[in-house]
């Protein structure tokens, strides 16, 4: 059976076990996206806005949709993909499913809850109604299979003038109990008016068996919010993620999305960030080091609506042995968007003979007062640099690594949780294969 016809079967199969109303705002929602999804079908590279990323080889497998859940998992073997537990709210599905006994119960005042539960509670109802699927609607084939199963994943609904005091981690683990699993998880972000969060996310496999998850987040950044949302992406060669993060921000609201890709067979992260009143700030933040015949691809989008807004991108990439990296960078700045500062810049070190790069900023401007750039760079590292610094009795592994290391920093130097910090830098030591004691 293909994976398409047996997800007709198994959405009919899904509507008739969640504990939901079928008159509710949500039902009508899920029927509506998956028969979105029915007449689009998966995207292929027909589509322009994948002309460079091919699905066919992760969707040729035999996916189970509702995996059984490993309940024997113990916290020691997977503590070494969170950040220190003591100072964080943690929140961990596995195989989907919500695990309680590794996540954190108390949350001083905010509201932090499984989506299953979110949406079977009348005191959450009007917020859900107000905000859940207003991003992902317009968006493409996978953003709506993902709501027809949206059943699981993190409500996080933050209070006015809240400082949430240490950050949210959301880990997602596949314990492969079934060869072959597709993991859908759904997260709903609200930030309130003068609110302020740190969210961790992190998707991780934990055998070699195939593993598709296809993940939508949307984010509602209230006035002069701020949130900061960290995604870890290094998961085992097997694993591939398809991510969808879509935020919504209203008048001086600050907004930094940070996608850390270093892993994992098939990476393609949808960002999207919608600025809908004046004076929001918008950061995008990406670093991407692959190698063997890894594939990320990064597609992000801004749009300017509101005058007095500016948006900051800056994507590094470097690929080594037959990886290929994609990136596609859309600016949007509507007529009434004046004096606005959009900047977005794409770096890219070719390391690999085989390695590849397909870049693509764009910008498309309708406002006569604006301060906007873009630029793109492929290359290989500088010749002339590497050769000085041997001369200084620096080993030429060693010195290739410390630019590379340099060449990254841009894109690494806002991240304001620091043991977050620490872990991405020993993670790039490995990718680098060398054993460097500095911080960037």
């Amino acid at each position: 059976m293909e994976l398409k016809e047996k997800l007709v079967s198994s959405f009919l199969a899904f509507e008739n076990k969640v504990d939901i109303d079928t008159d509710s705002n949500v039902h009508n929602i899920r029927s509506k996206a998956f028969s979105d999804f029915e007449n689009k079908g998966f995207p292929t590279r027909k589509d322009e806005e994948w002309k460079y990323t091919s699905l066919n080889s992760i969707l040729k497998h035999d996916y189970n949709v509702f995996p059984k859940t490993e309940e024997s998992l113990a916290y020691n073997d997977v503590k070494k993909y969170f950040l220190n537990e003591t100072d964080c709210y943690n929140l961990v599905f596995i195989d989907g499913k919500f695990s309680s006994y590794m996540s954190e119960t108390t949350h001083d005042g905010i509201d932090v809850c499984v989506m299953s539960s979110a949406l079977n509670k009348p005191k959450y109802k009007m917020v859900i109604d107000a905000y859940f699927n207003k991003l992902a609607k317009d968006n493409n084939s996978l953003s709506d299979l993902n709501t027809a199963f949206s059943n699981e994943g993190a409500f996080i609904n933050i209070p006015k003038n809240k400082v949430v005091p240490k950050p949210i981690q959301i880990i997602n683990f596949s314990t492969g109990t079934e060869q072959e699993i597709l993991i859908q998880p759904r997260n709903l972000v609200i930030v309130g008016e003068n609110a302020h969060v740190q969210i961790f996310e992190r998707h991780q496999s934990l055998t070699s068996n195939t593993t598709l998850t296809n993940s939508v987040t949307e984010i509602f950044v209230n006035k002069r919010g701020i949130v900061d949302f960290y995604k870890m992406q290094n998961d085992v060669e097997t694993a591939s993620l398809i991510d969808g993060t879509y935020v919504s921000q209203q008048r001086d609201s600050v907004a930094s999305v940070h996608t850390f890709s270093f892993g994992g067979k098939l990476t393609r992260n949808n960002l999207e960030f919608y600025q809908n009143g004046a004076h929001c700030v918008s950061h995008m933040n990406g670093i991407s080091i692959l190698n063997g015949k890894q594939h990320v691809d990064n597609h992000t989008l801004v749009r300017h609506k509101a005058p007095d807004c500016e948006s900051h991108e800056m994507y590094k990439g470097i690929y080594d042995d037959s990886s290929t990296g994609v990136f596609n960078g859309k600016v949007i700045v509507e007529q009434a968007a004046q004096r606005i500062n959009a900047y977005q810049q794409n770096n890219n070190v070719i390391v690999g003979a085989k390695a590849s790069v397909n870049s693509k900023p764009q910008l498309e401007i309708f406002a006569d007062d604006v301060k906007c750039s873009h630029g793109c760079t492929i290359g290989q590292l500088d010749e002339s640099a590497l050769f000085y610094m041997q001369q200084r009795g620096i080993p030429k592994k060693e010195a290739k690594a410390l630019l590379m290391y340099a060449f990254s920093n841009d894109a690494l130097k806002n991240v304001k949780i620091a043991e977050l910090k620490t872990k991405i830098n020993a993670i790039i030591a490995k990718k680098l294969d060398v054993k460097i004691g500095f911080d960037l």
